[in-house]
């Protein structure tokens, strides 16, 4: 039976074979002499055979020895070169990647950052899926995805990347300045209010707090869509007022595009996560990607001179 044999103790026996000396490789290696030692001889003991023939005056390699040392330093190579390989294979990422997201956000915003990502990365192909609808992981062809609130699935693996982002009452200076803003929930009643389609349900009771209190308004109008972008371009347009996320039109709101309303009262949270099936599927590309994307929406938060209000 081959006994395991410790990395630590043949460098050991390499420095000490190199230098003729056990206390020069111990030197070498930071250790003291007691322990370059004791490796020494846990080394001879898993191997089964003498490797250095000691004095108190000199040390050299037995037969066994020499024939061992080759062996010792090959086995070394062949780990750096492995970790060698692993840290090129995080720095220089291959092979493709599926990506599916929000049309709005990922139209106006994440598209310029995951550009930039590409020409970072070379050896990496990407696959955008740009749709409103949740992609199904387990079913499509996806690796990631990139989605708003916290999965109902709780199997799946959702990392976050804007865990603070909330929803945006806002309406355009038009829109403002010919039907004025309203001072409470309970006045988008009646207003013409933009709604967005997600699967078959209609997102219609808009939520907001205050002084510990939620209220809950049921919202009607005449548009609404399945295409978050369609609903933030008829805001812009002044047709009416929309219940957006943050993320999604804060360089409409830093512009003046596009107006807060109900300072006064918390919104509906609205975090973003990057979600996989499974931890397995977090593989050195997905890991960079998230950090790639972590660092573009954290300065874009900061604002416009951390990281550009990309439109366009």
């Amino acid at each position: 039976m081959i006994k395991m044999v410790r990395t630590d103790d043949l460098q050991v026996f390499i420095r000490a074979a190199d230098n003729g000396s056990l206390s020069a490789a111990a030197r070498q290696l930071d250790l003291s002499p007691a322990v370059a030692s004791a490796a020494l001889k846990r080394l001879e003991q898993a191997v089964g055979a003498q490797l250095l023939a000691r004095s108190t005056r000199s040390l050299r390699l037995t037969l066994a020895g020499e024939r061992y040392l080759e062996h010792a330093r090959a086995a070394l190579d062949a780990l750096r070169a492995g970790s060698v390989a692993l840290a090129q294979d995080r720095q220089a990422l291959s092979g493709s990647l599926s990506l599916s997201m929000p049309s709005d956000l990922g139209r106006n915003l994440l598209r310029p950052w995951l550009d930039d990502f590409l020409l970072r990365h070379p050896g990496l192909g990407l696959q955008l899926q740009i749709s409103d609808r949740v992609a199904d992981l387990y079913r499509q062809p996806v690796d990631v995805a990139l989605r708003y609130g916290v999965p109902e699935d709780s199997a799946l693996v959702a990392l976050p990347l804007a865990p603070d982002n909330r929803r945006v009452l806002c309406a355009s200076p038009d829109y403002l300045a010919r039907h004025g803003a309203p001072a409470a929930p309970q006045e988008l009643r009646g207003r013409e209010c933009l709604r967005f389609i997600l699967g078959a349900a209609v997102h219609e009771r808009w939520s907001f707090a205050q002084g510990g209190e939620r209220q809950t308004v049921t919202v009607a109008g005449r548009w609404q869509s399945d295409d978050g972008e369609i609903v933030r371009r008829w805001a812009l347009a002044g047709r009416g007022i929309a219940y957006k996320s943050r993320l999604d039109v804060l360089a409409d709101l830093r512009a003046g595009r596009l107006l807060p309303l109900l300072d006064g009262y918390d919104t509906e949270q609205t975090p973003l996560f990057l979600v996989t099936p499974h931890r397995l599927m977090l593989s050195p590309a997905v890991v960079a990607l998230r950090a790639h994307l972590r660092q573009c929406l954290d300065g874009y938060l900061l604002g416009p001179d951390a990281a550009g209000d990309s439109l366009d």
